[in-house]
């Protein structure tokens, strides 16, 4: 079983933001495997697919991105899922440079609400997280408020950078879904800048 969550907001006005850069990741996702987000189930829109006998969810939490935790606890129950080692949670992180990416088996929150509303459900800092890069210059050099900048339609400029890197992130995904060993497409993840 692999559970993989892209965290972001739903609806219309939130679509194409920093914020919902984990939605776009599971979405290309689920199109490379040809499957809809078509059930709604655990507060979550999921697609499941069976790769290799083993069942594989993505799920897109629709608790909007603070009470993610909500959405993603009751994904783990429902499917009982070992979050240390069958979750992954794929989300916009604005302390990485914009198009660089990380991956890592367990951590803290750091400064997203997202994360820490499942780390806090969870009541577990042992799950394993794929972070995306959005750290721009306006939010380098303060020119705008953290909420503003993530709630913000992604610019031109940034949307190639952030459709390259999730293209890449996807495809790795794609290997380790496949079967390939988790600290090797650690290692090719994290060498993505």
């Amino acid at each position: 079983m692999l559970l993989i969550v892209g965290l972001g907001n739903p609806g219309m006005k939130y679509k194409n933001t920093y914020h919902n850069v984990g939605f776009n990741l599971v979405d290309a996702l689920a199109k490379s495997f040809k499957v809809k987000f078509d059930e709604t189930e655990c507060e979550s829109k999921t697609a499941r697919l069976i790769v290799g006998g083993e069942d594989i969810v993505f799920a897109k939490p629709q608790t909007y991105m603070n009470n993610s935790g909500v959405a993603v606890k009751k994904l783990v129950k429902h499917y009982n899922v070992d979050a240390a080692s069958e979750l992954i949670v794929c989300y916009d992180d604005i302390d990485l440079p914009l198009g660089s990416l990380r991956m890592r088996e367990h951590g803290s929150a750091g400064t997203h609400n997202g994360m820490r509303s499942i780390v806090s459900e969870l009541n577990s800092q042992d799950f394993k997280r794929l972070r995306i890069g959005t750290k721009t210059d306006a939010i380098k050099n303060k020119e705008v408020e953290l909420i503003e900048f993530v709630l913000s339609k992604v610019d031109y400029d940034s949307k190639k950078v952030l459709d390259n890197v999730i293209e890449q992130a996807k495809d790795l995904l794609v290997e380790l879904i496949k079967g390939e060993d988790f600290a090797r497409v650690e290692e090719k993840i994290n060498r993505i800048h």
